[in-house]
């Protein structure tokens, strides 16, 4: 059997973002796999824009990715009770690709945040968001990741047995949701 394609989306575009370090943590606790991460930098979604030049490298590039993973993990920070309007504006412009690279595509959503919540109204809106693309969403374990700036060692590991135990079960039903 073919290596796994793994694509990680990180909501945040800091280059040390949290959400980052644990799209790669959940990359490692899922094993063996072919791991990528996308970048979700590209102009704000403008229908003149889009008429005008058609749809951006970037966006297509992002669409071609998803289609090509056999799963995604996305992670989000959560910015005044939602997801970054960087990646909302992602979703915007992967919309306006052709086909549908969500449809019937195996997605794990976490989060990772400053604050006590963890991220997790950012995620439940996430999830309406993908809503109208069709994937397969896990319904769980959440991992919410509090405190993230807390959350990992000098080597960018996950510390905390209650985070490290949730991400593994989330990630072994994302093994399992790919083989359904």
């Amino acid at each position: 059997m073919a290596q796994l394609k793994i694509l990680g989306i990180s909501g945040s575009l800091r280059k040390a973002a949290t959400n980052g370090m644990l799209l790669r943590e959940a990359a490692r606790l899922f094993g063996d796999c072919d791991y990528n991460e996308a970048r979700i930098e590209m102009a704000l979604y403008d229908g003149d824009v889009e008429q005008a030049d058609g749809v951006p490298d970037a966006a297509q590039l992002l669409s071609d990715q998803i289609a090509a993973a056999d799963a995604v993990i996305m992670s989000t920070p959560e910015y005044n009770k939602g997801p970054s309007g960087a990646l909302k504006n992602a979703l915007d412009w992967v919309s306006r690709t052709d086909g549908a690279p969500w449809a019937d595509k195996p997605v794990a959503i976490m989060s990772a945040a400053a604050g006590r919540s963890g991220g997790e109204r950012a995620q439940m809106v996430l999830r309406g968001f993908l809503v109208p693309f069709r994937p397969r969403i896990l319904q769980g374990p959440e991992v919410h990741l509090a405190a993230s700036y807390e959350a990992f060692d000098e080597t960018g590991q996950l510390i905390g047995d209650a985070y490290v135990k949730d991400l593994t079960a989330l990630m072994a039903a994302l093994r399992s949701e790919i083989g359904r």
